[in-house]
Order: structure tokens, then C-alpha cells, then sequence
């Protein structure tokens, strides 16, 4: 699966518009996908704890179009996520048995999103958005607490 991803990236990057993105910007989409695109097979889930919020999409094989579609939709802004300091993990090999697909237990396709205190806040059995994603993200205690931890001492309104 390691070998696919790289791949399975390129394409999708070259095939599919990216939402989000300025001449401005400081971060290429390459280098936000290089960052935050990463195989479930190499890391643990405890390694993201209070750092980063895993979004783990699990499928049987690379070729699964739920797979891919949620491949496309993350891919499409993914800015948004990393704002919210979200680290996108992808198992599509079973057979590999890696850390995340043993915690988690997906039967086919399954999108997950856990929060940086280790919880699973959301399991899926279809493609999510990056807006439904970035909306279940906004309303967890630990990012509402971000956000006013940022705001602190600003005026509102």
C-alpha cells in the first residue's frame, strides 16, 4: 500500500480542482498532502494524542470508489483541515492488520474522525465532505476551546 499512495495522490491532485487555495498562500497543496496524508500501516494512533485530530479512511483495496470519492473530497480543501489540525490516515490494504484497523474494527469503507484527546467522535460508512468533517471538528469541547483560547483578549463582534 505504500507504493499506492504516492500514486494514488498525484492522480487525484491532477484530476480534481483544489477549493481554498491563493497565489498568496504560503503552503502548496503538495506540501499540505505530503504533511498530512500519511498510511495507517506506519504510525499508532497515540502518536496524534493532544497533537493532532486523525481522520482515518479505511477501505479493502485503493480502487473502492467510496475511497476514492473521500480521497477527492479531502483532498479538494485541504486547508480547512489543516486549520483545524486534523492528520488524514488511509488503510486499504485488510490484510495488512495495522494499528488503526485493528483499534477500529471498519468492516469495507469506514471514515473515522477522532478528536486530539484519542476519542472516536464520528464513524462513517459513506464519504463525508470536508464541510460536514470541519462542522463535527467545530462543535468538539476541545475545539471550541482552541478557538477561544485564539481569540482570548480580542474584541468581539
Amino acid at each position: 500500500m505504500n507504493k499506492l499512495l504516492p500514486a494514488l495522490l498525484a492522480a487525484l491532485m491532477l484530476s480534481f480542482p483544489v477549493t481554498g487555495h491563493t497565489q498568496d498562500d504560503t503552503a502548496t497543496i503538495d506540501d499540505l498532502s505530503v504533511d498530512m496524508i500519511r498510511s495507517a500501516e506506519d504510525v499508532t494512533l497515540n502518536e496524534f494524542l493532544w497533537i493532532k485530530r486523525p481522520i482515518v479512511v479505511f477501505a479493502d483495496s485503493p480502487a473502492d470508489p467510496r475511497y476514492v470519492q473521500q480521497m477527492q473530497y479531502l483532498l479538494g480543501d485541504l486547508k480547512s483541515l489543516d486549520l483545524r489540525d486534523v492528520v488524514i490516515l488511509t488503510d486499504t490494504d485488510p490484510s495488512a492488520r495495522s494499528a488503526a484497523r485493528i483499534a477500529l474494527r471498519p468492516r469495507g469503507f469506514m471514515l473515522a474522525v477522532i478528536d486530539k484527546d484519542g476519542q472516536v467522535k464520528q464513524r462513517k460508512p459513506l464519504p463525508w465532505s470536508v464541510r460536514e468533517i470541519s462542522r463535527a471538528i467545530d462543535k468538539m469541547p476541545t475545539r471550541q476551546q482552541e478557538i477561544e483560547d485564539r481569540t482570548d483578549g480580542l474584541p468581539r463582534g
